[in-house]
């Protein structure tokens, strides 16, 4: 990761600059409705908002229906044990408790107040943070030490009838239980003959042993050490009732005497204190849980040095297996308040263990090697535990704990509809999923061949694997088969080059010399002489894709992962020509933010379309717009607003208008306008009252390529928009040219775009 290369001063310094730039603090509270206006501010306060209160009042459950508790949750700490910074205080913890909000909010759409509060005493503290049940949907306790931290819950959770849970405690067990239950299944081990030795005896310490005793290893098989040595029945220093529970009648006192025979190491202590000499006595395949930060109980490069058997797992993100709390902490508590669970309990945490375990096993995301140094593996001894940045996480552990919530009774508003909330979680996560679903819907089952001149790039792969699960289309990847195996492998995915998917080699292919022979003909008298034909069909993979969909080798193409975006258009219009009635080429662009989706056109072929083009342009992507089961509503944009200046852009779309209104009437358009008059509906009443376009205009239509293109990337990262397309029209046959940013979700999406426009030709 990016940090892991800064060190001393320069990450201070960048992390200082990141907190008090532009703005200081990282969190901000955002209205989620209309204030525009003197009814929206009667509804939103006085005298509106009375009727919500008495509704309240009469039936405090409708306190979910309108405000937003059930999806707030209050992360609070007195800051005594602040992250390894230790007792700096509440006010010193605040930016901890500020990241960790923001984490709820980027992992599972958790808002969050993070409260600090300057109390050391148990009984105060309890005090305040349960006179605050009625502003929160749920409690995360943060960075209390032990062993108050053991009380203070026990007690919330006795007064508080909504989730209470110290991640410290409770998330680290989390993580440290799915690791063990999956490394002990790679050794053939099970949890009951286990023996399990710690060093550290804090509060996440004791939580991930009590959360394995509930999962089956016995307690007697559990040896726990700490700064004073073993914890032996008799010892009175640092002791307390949660410790004791798990004090030996053992005449040994220090770590390297219970260690022998060790199948699991569970170190939350301090660095280097398993020695390479302790690790030689542990069982064979030991899993070795060095989880102290920066510094683990025992460095990884030695521990592989000493022991080849080892399963190592570390809290650094620089290796692989790191155990870090917001693998699921987030998705406990979105779990949670979906159910309005009163609790977290025993049941739900065991969930989440088993989630987190067999999410592991799955492929790994293509995000896992931007997580982990290196390649990302498959699972085995160095992917116990999917990386922080896995995607999936939210989509596997918040039903699972909800289910675990509704089947052990804590759960006040229970789910019934599973799909219905899986696909509410995906959308979450994809930001795709409700605007794709008509055309993956349409794409499903089509069996139409789509061919990948970037066969054997990661994006594409994983894409492929996808695809092929999710029965979108039929790939055809170009690329060398042994290529294609290898990366398949080290991506760890599943599928086979020639046993899963087809594959053109592009260096042996039996349709090579059918493949020169037609490119001559459609580029013979274009300067290409045959020998350049032979050598152009053996390197370049996008002339490879147009002429197998030209052939019928394939129905639909996607190029451009590679390259430049205007010479794949050359090669792609050279080869597959212009469709019947279109006179060029264009396309059409999809943003998704949180307002909703948002086309434009066009964003990345024609420079200066005429308006006989833009007209026809508006048509194409209206059409493409209603596959997305949405209803087209178009605004041509110029710097005139309905005539307020002379121009070009605004003559242009004023003539492009009257051609929209005579050839398609019944498409909602109206121009020449400004964008923001495009996009509010006040601000266009405001200049014209009696303009057709009604609501917002969800196709903006640009007067030029500049305007366009420029439009595009600013929406894009500005409003941090997911970007589907660049949809290509006017080729005659179904292809459509990426750009190098697609990610391999993009890569997906259009597959099905490429599916459903092959299969409606």
């Amino acid at each position: 990761m990016a940090n892991e290369r800064l060190t001393g001063s320069e990450l201070d310094e960048a992390a200082l600059f990141y907190h008090r730039s532009p703005r200081p603090g990282k969190l901000e509270i955002r209205a989620t409705k209309p204030l525009g206006n003197q009814r929206d501010l009667a509804l939103a306060y006085s005298p509106g908002v009375a009727a919500p209160c008495l509704a309240i009042r009469d039936d405090p459950s409708t306190a979910a229906l309108y405000t937003g508790r059930g999806n707030l949750v209050g992360v609070v700490t007195n800051g005594t044990a602040v992250l390894g910074l230790g007792a700096i205080g509440p006010l010193a913890s605040k930016p901890v408790m500020e990241g960790k909000a923001v984490l709820f909010k980027k992992f599972a759409g958790i808002d969050v107040f993070d409260i600090e509060v300057a109390e050391t005493d148990i009984s105060r503290m309890v005090d305040v943070v349960a006179a605050l049940e009625p502003t929160f949907g749920g409690i995360n306790l943060e960075d209390i030490k032990a062993p108050e931290c053991f009380e203070i819950e026990a007690q919330l959770r006795e007064r508080m009838n909504i989730p209470v849970f110290h991640d410290d405690q409770h998330g680290t067990a989390i993580i440290v239980a799915a690791a063990i239950v999956n490394g002990m299944e790679l050794a053939g081990k099970k949890l009951e003959d286990i023996k399990l030795v710690t060093s550290g005896a804090g509060a996440a310490a004791l939580a991930c042993l009590n959360l394995m005793v509930s999962l089956g290893v016995r307690r007697e098989n559990i040896w726990v050490t700490d700064i004073e040595g073993v914890v032996w029945q008799g010892r009175e220093t640092l002791m307390d009732r949660w410790k004791a529970i798990y004090a030996q009648e053992t005449p040994a006192r220090t770590l390297a005497e219970v260690i022998d025979g060790a199948d699991v190491f569970l170190g939350l202590s301090v660095g280097g204190i398993l020695t390479p000499e302790m690790l030689m006595r542990m069982a064979d395949k030991p899993l070795v849980m060095a989880l102290a930060n920066p510094n683990p109980e025992i460095a990884p490069e030695i521990a592989f040095a000493t022991r080849e058997d080892a399963m190592i797992c570390t809290g650094r993100s620089d290796y692989p297996n790191q155990v870090n709390n917001v693998l699921c902490f987030p998705y406990i508590f979105r779990g949670a308040l979906d159910v309005g669970a009163t609790t977290i309990n025993e049941e739900m945490k065991q969930a989440a263990v088993k989630a987190i375990a067999a999410l592991a096993k799955e492929e790994p995301p293509e995000r896992a090697s931007q997580t982990y140094a290196g390649e990302a593996d498959s699972f085995g001894p160095k992917y116990l535990i999917p990386p922080p940045l896995d995607q999936r996480l939210i989509l596997r552990i918040a039903p699972a704990v909800a289910r675990a919530a509704m089947e052990s009774g804590v759960a006040q508003y229970p789910i019934t509809d599973f799909d219905a909330y899986l696909d509410r979680l995906n959308r979450f996560v994809y930001r795709s999923g409700l605007v794709m679903k008509p055309i993956i819907s349409a794409a499903k089952g089509s069996l139409q061949r789509v061919i990948y001149a970037d066969g054997e790039d990661e994006r594409v792969l994983r894409a492929a694997q996808v695809v092929i699960e999710d029965g979108l289309a039929v790939p055809i990847l170009i690329g060398r088969p042994q290529v294609l195996d290898v990366r398949c492998r080290r991506y760890g995915l599943r599928i086979r080059p020639g046993a899963d998917f087809a594959v053109i080699n592009p260096e042996d292919d039996p349709r090579y010399r059918d493949y020169v022979d037609l490119y001559i003909d459609r580029v013979g008298r274009k300067g290409v002489t045959p020998d350049a034909a032979r050598t152009i069909v053996r390197t370049n993979s996008t002339v490879i894709a147009a002429l197998a969909v030209l052939r019928g080798d394939a129905d639909a193409m996607l190029t451009g992962l590679e390259g430049r975006f205007i010479r794949h258009i050359e090669h792609i219009r050279a080869i597959l020509g212009v469709a019947p009635g279109a006179t060029d080429y264009s396309t059409l662009s999809l943003l998704i933010s949180n307002r909703g989706p948002l086309f434009l056109t066009d964003t990345y072929v024609r420079p200066d379309p005429s308006p006989e083009e833009l007209a026809e342009m508006t048509m194409l992507a209206a059409a493409e717009i209603r596959r997305f089961g949405i209803t087209p509503r178009a605004a041509l944009l110029s710097a005139s607003n309905f005539g307020s200046r002379e121009g070009v852009s605004g003559a242009k779309m004023r003539a492009a208008l009257a051609i929209l209104r005579a050839r398609a009437p019944e498409l909602e358009v109206d121009g020449e306008m400004h964008g923001d008059a495009a996009l509010s509906l006040i601000d266009r009443a405001k200049v014209m009252p009696k303009s057709t376009l009604t609501g917002e205009a969800n196709l903006l239509v640009f007067p030029d390529l500049d305007a366009a293109n420029i439009t595009l990337s600013v929406l894009k990262i500005s409003t941090e928009a997911l970007h589907v397309g660049p949809i290509l029209f006017g080729a005659a046959k179904t292809a459509h040219v990426l750009t190098p940013s697609v990610t391999s979700r993009g890569v997906v999406n259009m597959t099905a775009v490429s599916a459903v426009g092959a299969l409606q030709r």
